[in-house]
């Protein structure tokens, strides 16, 4: 490389190294075989597997920042640990909101330990909501389960063999009622003013005369009976 090209590159990093607001950032692997000293954008790119699409939006975003060198784009080392934080937070399905204000936050990180802490509770928070998010995808395929498992034919039957949807009382159909808006058990014992066992009692009924196996299945063949509104 020309001398006057590594004097640009020189001036390019301290320029990036002023500008950064980051004393401390927590750890996090570097790609290997990146140069010392400015990063091309092409390299970044190839180093941490994103497009350059990618690092425009992290700049417009004020994750990171360019400096130019004619008119190549070029990173500090500085963006480039930032970057490596960042790609750490992605892989996790972070949103980018929060990795805005984790960022900011670190700008006041006053050592390193402090820094580790903020990265390590933002990583906590992360696996608590993936963590409801498996909670709520295993409830949904017990669901679609329940519902693959549902006999069609037995929608357009009666509850019983010899009973209709009249054969529900009005008891019944209250409960039902209130077991299709998301109702528990307790709940539907205060609301109808019963007992919690008679109240499970009420419902394994419903449930047996809806042929069904459990309260899921009762309503959904409710639900397509007309019986009860989703």
């Amino acid at each position: 490389m020309p001398d006057g090209s590594k004097r640009l590159f020189a001036a390019a990093g301290i320029a990036s190294e002023a500008r950064s607001k980051y004393r401390f950032l927590p750890s996090a692997a570097l790609p290997p075989d990146l140069p010392e000293g400015p990063v091309p954008i092409a390299d970044m790119a190839n180093a941490f597997g994103v497009t350059h699409r990618t690092l425009h939006f992290y700049e417009e975003k004020g994750l990171i920042s360019a400096n130019r060198i004619g008119l190549m784009r070029v990173y500090g080392q500085d963006d480039v640990m930032r970057m490596a934080v960042i790609t750490v937070c992605r892989e996790t399905g972070m949103p980018i909101a929060v990795i805005q204000e984790l960022m900011d936050e670190l700008r006041n990180a006053k050592s390193q330990e402090s820094a580790e802490a903020m990265f390590r509770e933002a990583l906590q928070v992360r696996k608590r909501e993936l963590t409801a998010e498996m909670s709520t995808l295993h409830r949904q395929l017990q669901q679609v389960g329940d519902l693959l498992d549902f006999d069609d034919s037995a929608a357009t039957q009666p509850l019983n063999d010899n009973q209709d949807s009249s054969s529900l009382t009005p008891q019944e159909r209250r409960c039902l009622e209130l077991m299709a808006e998301g109702y528990s058990t307790q709940r539907i014992a205060r609301a109808l003013d019963l007992k919690h066992d008679e109240t499970k009692d009420l419902e394994a009924g419903i449930i047996l005369k809806f042929r069904a196996n459990n309260r899921f299945q009762a309503i959904a063949k409710a639900v397509l009976l007309g019986i009860v509104q989703a």
